[in-house]
């Protein structure tokens, strides 16, 4: 009489089982790192590839001298794409614009990403985007959701006194989806209420700052400075800064140097407040 056999259809699916075990784990283990990446390209421009999707911001794709100075100091941009305009639309899924100021959207961004593209921008700026050509576009009044991300647009101050009157409204941009970090594109505003109450409500895992200082003379900075940067860090101690908006443009005083002399002295570290280069792409996760 032979011995029965025992266990023998759980050692033939040992293999299988193994591998599914394996598969969780790793889908779990995924889930759990979730990567944010920010590729700078020049001043506002950045591609931030999140929740799937590839998101092109305040497009400026002039060539350098092209847009008229400031400051008076020099044309705008003053410093080259890092890469050709030309091949800069092409694997984007939507646009934001946080304002249309030249800076921030101009003719060569209209003339080179196609028309049918999902634009997302402030109430009142859609109208000049649809002049522009664009027939996809959406006013974020406070917020959307497209794709599966949500689009909150958050409030600031483009400069303080006087000057604001002339710099007209903007906007920032949290960012949100399900197993994602939080971003908080702060866009061209000072340190002031709208953002301090923006961070002390999404507690953002990730903030983008305009750092570079911008000037109009004889006024106030209308962008942030390195001091205002280095107050959000301290205003936020868990977010991940990435500071932008500098080099690019003549009203734009604060240096790559400058910022970071500024966040080592008030020990900050590159880990925490990060300073790309144009073209340079970042992870964070």
């Amino acid at each position: 009489m032979l011995p029965k056999k025992t266990g023998g259809s759980m050692l033939k699916n040992f293999p299988i089982l193994t591998i599914l075990f394996l598969l969780i784990l790793s889908n779990v283990c995924y889930a759990g790192s979730k990567e944010v990446k920010i590729q700078l390209i020049r001043n506002a421009t950045m591609k931030i590839t999140y929740g799937g999707q590839t998101i092109l911001t305040d497009p400026m794709l002039s060539p350098k001298d092209a847009i008229r100075s400031f400051a008076g100091i020099a044309k705008n941009p003053t410093v080259e794409l890092p890469i050709a305009a030309k091949d800069i639309p092409g694997d984007v899924n939507c646009v934001i614009v946080t304002h249309t100021h030249p800076d921030h959207f101009d003719t060569a961004a209209a003339s080179l990403i196609r028309k049918d593209m999902p634009l997302f921008c402030q109430p009142g700026d859609d109208s000049n985007l649809k002049m522009a050509g664009f027939t996809n576009v959406s006013p974020v009044e406070k917020q959307c959701v497209w794709n599966g991300i949500t689009i909150i647009r958050t409030g600031g101050k483009h400069g303080s006194g006087k000057i604001l009157e002339r710099m007209g409204n903007v906007s920032g941009i949290v960012l949100q989806a399900e197993g994602e970090p939080t971003v908080y594109w702060v866009g061209d505003s000072i340190l002031c209420d709208e953002v301090k109450k923006t961070v002390e409500k999404f507690n953002p895992d990730i903030i983008i700052t305009h750092s570079g200082g911008a000037k109009i003379p004889g006024f106030d900075p209308i962008i942030m400075d390195a001091q205002q940067t280095v107050d959000i860090a301290n205003l936020a101690p868990k977010s991940k800064i990435v500071a932008i908006h500098m080099e690019s443009l003549d009203h734009c005083g604060v240096t790559r140097k400058i910022m970071r002399d500024a966040a080592d002295k008030a020990g900050i570290t590159q880990e925490r407040l990060i300073i790309p280069k144009d073209g340079e792409t970042i992870s964070l996760k």
